[in-house]
């Protein structure tokens, strides 16, 4: 995989990024090492956690996710290997959340304990928390910065304004920007009005700013938990309608050209937009990470991207 800049931050990351919101819950241990073994195998490094993974799961409690790849760690010696993201700013069980200068650093240090490091290469805001000011959370950042304890900072779950608030508040003071912005994001465009909770959707003026701003955009739930490989069945609510049909076709149609999959097209078309977006992948077995590593391998033309960017648009 070809290593990609974080940003401005110095941080170089493979360009598939693993999703691990399931270890250590609905993973056990052997499947997780063998996820990041055949991950690594095929030059992946980056490896996206939190610290409330995977709290909803039965019997979990939250930290699973990053516990099982601090055993990793442990057990394979690679810590040098990978690039490690975790997140802070929801609440699960014994933590209350937000993100004031206090719950940053204990946090911090719950989940470098957990994944047996002593440093995150990149740690993420993983939600909004009106009731901090910004001054206290990217001065709390910086600390971890300064110290040694995180390389690089994020955001995932904030709305655009209230990042370019807190990347101007940042550049203000010389303190370092969030350099990566994680958001909910996949080919196929959700209905007007569609909710997805505390979750937010890339949105244009966010890929925008991006462009502008030496951010590097990443999207999670890429696939829609296998809708893609289940059509003609309908989509998710939040996505069914005409664009929809009318994106799916494209999508069957440039898969077909190119002797691939939906989900594989989905991946390419997102690595080969403007901007360009880093794909998180969450699979549950080895066979479902083989396809979405060998979208690497797919190049589409200028006009398969074409009409895929355009289906679906008003004549």
């Amino acid at each position: 995989m070809r290593a990609l800049n974080l940003g401005r931050s110095g941080v170089e990351v493979s360009s598939l990024c693993l999703g691990t919101a399931n270890f250590g819950g609905k993973h056990d241990r052997e499947t997780c090492f063998d996820l990041i073994d055949f991950f690594r195998a095929n030059d992946g490094s980056f490896i996206d956690t939190a610290n409330m993974y995977s709290h909803w799961h039965p019997g979990c409690v939250g930290g699973e996710s990053e516990s099982t790849i601090g055993q990793y760690i442990r057990d394979r010696g690679s810590r040098h290997e990978l690039q490690i993201a975790s997140k802070v700013g929801f609440p699960y069980p014994g933590c209350s959340g937000g993100l004031s200068a206090v719950e940053i650093e204990l946090e911090c240090e719950k989940s470098l304990r957990r994944l047996n490091t002593d440093y995150l290469d990149v740690y993420y805001s993983h939600c909004d928390d009106r009731t901090t000011p910004i001054e206290e959370t990217m001065a709390a950042f910086e600390h971890l910065i300064q110290s040694g304890k995180v390389r690089a900072i994020g955001a995932s779950n904030l709305v655009g304004w209230r990042i370019t608030q807190a990347n101007q508040f940042s550049e203000l003071h010389g303190w370092h920007r969030y350099c990566a912005i994680q958001q909910r994001y996949t080919y196929l465009r959700p209905r007007p009005g569609a909710a997805f909770g505390e979750q937010v959707f890339l949105s244009e003026p966010m890929r925008d700013y991006s462009r502008t701003s030496s951010v590097t955009l990443l999207g999670y739930s890429i696939l829609l938990g296998g809708a893609y490989q289940r059509a003609p069945a309908p989509p998710p609510p939040e996505f069914e309608g005409p664009d929809s049909v009318a994106r799916m076709a494209a999508l069957a149609s440039v898969a077909h050209e190119m002797h691939a999959t939906r989900n594989q097209v989905v991946i390419a078309w997102m690595r080969q937009s403007d901007p360009p977006i880093l794909p998180i992948v969450a699979t549950s077995n080895m066979a479902q990470l083989a396809e979405n590593i060998g979208a690497l391998e797919l190049s589409l033309s200028e006009d398969q991207m074409r009409r895929l960017d355009t289906a679906g648009n008003p004549a």
